[in-house]
């Protein structure tokens, strides 16, 4: 062989090798599984089937199945983009001041004795995603060492790898009931008070997620007393405020009785679903403290935090929402279309419960009436849920929870038939 080809022969043995013998340091990152809700929509999207339904997202679709922007955030939006005044510059690290200030009197009232008092500070964030993560970030560092945190069974999938991410272990108290379906207080009043003194309690503050099961004013109250006599932490998570029952105080109510009691809790508050905000990521976390200098103690380190992980919230979900909340006529208007999209949903609760009645359905429906907010947890099985896929191209995740919203006056029959056929045949 000629040197020339030899070298040609050597140079490409030595590129071969190069490449087979190259490993990443990350070849034994473990693959994690796909997010269910997100992989639900995606497998929804690629069927081509004309009547097919998603009930697994939990955002609100109008009557003909369609995003719906609500008419405040259209004029707040044509507001904003008219203001001559308007930048792009760096928000404080807190957030808006405005905007973390008319939240807290959102969920605790105008009238709210900490607020009065300078004992509830807030800081904006990203969505509520990122209230309960800054939430769970400061508790792992500066509260109770080892302390746990009790979620309900089931919750939204996110808490528990939120507080696992920080270090907290979780513990599930019982909150469904599937023989009665509905709440399970006295399971859940007994994990709470057999806890070590001084654990955290998750608790949706309103419209339930997954289950759409809320408890009532008297039994808010012995989860309270219960909490204050084991001095216990409150972290309330609310999502829903407004799509409950379309009454902004009424889902407001357990989180101002705890306040009532003189206890300390944070609030997550997220503005995705009650004003159509999903991708601008506007909302705060609050803190309501027994002293003022609790209060700015605890600040300083929402701040210090925050800095170290976003440095500054996002402005634009923030700034339609506080030009709303602050603005009589227009926080007006934002109430008007609360109580549109929460009507509709309330409607299609009484018209899928009626058609499984004309139908027959085996089995008892009326928790469908009964659960409020965006989702329902229907008390079908995984198998049941399957064949609704499989069968029917109906999305809804394995534990029968849908979502309210993907059902409209075109397609609740077809859904109500086809949860008719997997009740009696699966």
């Amino acid at each position: 062989m000629p040197e020339s080809q030899e070298r040609l022969a050597q140079l490409s043995t030595h590129l071969t090798s190069m490449t087979t013998q190259t490993e990443s340091v990350f070849q034994s990152t473990p693959r994690a599984p796909p997010d269910v809700i997100f992989n639900l929509t995606a497998s929804y999207k690629a069927d081509t089937f004309k009547d097919k339904i998603n009930l697994g997202v939990g955002a609100y679709r109008d009557n003909d199945g369609k995003p719906f922007v609500l008419p405040v955030v259209k004029k707040a939006d044509a507001i904003l983009h008219q203001d001559p005044a308007l930048d792009h510059e760096y928000l404080p690290i807190g957030g808006i001041p405005t905007f973390t200030a008319a939240s807290a009197r959102l969920i605790l009232g105008a009238d709210s004795s900490a607020i009065k008092e300078k004992r509830v500070v807030g800081a904006q964030t990203i969505s509520g995603t990122g209230a309960n993560h800054l939430g769970a970030l400061f508790l792992s560092r500066f509260y109770h060492p080892g302390a746990k945190i009790l979620l309900s069974n089931p919750t939204w999938a996110n808490h528990k790898a939120i507080f696992n991410n920080v270090g907290i272990e979780t513990i599930d108290y019982p909150y469904w009931d599937a023989k009665k379906r509905g709440l399970d207080l006295e399971g859940m009043l007994n994990v709470i008070k057999s806890a070590p003194e001084k654990s955290i309690v998750l608790l949706h503050a309103c419209a339930h997620n997954p289950t759409g099961v809320d408890p009532t004013q008297e039994q808010w109250k012995q989860i309270a007393e219960v909490i204050k006599q084991k001095n216990h932490f409150t972290f309330f998570d609310c999502a829903y405020q407004g799509f409950a029952s379309g009454n902004l105080d009424k889902d407001a109510w357990a989180v101002r009785y705890f306040e009532s009691q003189g206890l300390e809790f944070f609030v997550c508050q997220s503005y995705a679903k009650n004003f159509g905000l999903y991708g601008e990521r506007a909302g705060c976390l609050t803190a309501v403290t027994s002293t003022p200098d609790a209060a700015n103690r605890v600040f300083s380190q929402f701040e210090k935090l925050q800095r170290s992980e976003i440095s500054n919230p996002p402005a634009y979900g923030a700034r339609v929402v506080n030009l709303v909340l602050n603005d009589p006529t227009l926080s007006k208007q934002w109430q008007d279309d609360l109580t549109e999209m929460s009507g509709r949903i309330i409607a299609m609760r009484k018209a899928l419960y009626s058609a499984l009645k004309k139908l027959g359905t085996p089995g008892t429906w009326e928790h469908i009436v009964t659960q409020i907010g965006m989702f329902s947890f229907t008390g079908l099985t995984k198998e049941q849920v399957s064949v609704l896929k499989s069968k029917y191209h109906v999305y809804l995740t394995d534990n029968g929870r849908i979502s309210m919203a993907g059902l409209n006056t075109s397609n609740v029959e077809y859904f109500a038939k086809a949860v008719d056929d997997v009740v009696r045949n699966v």
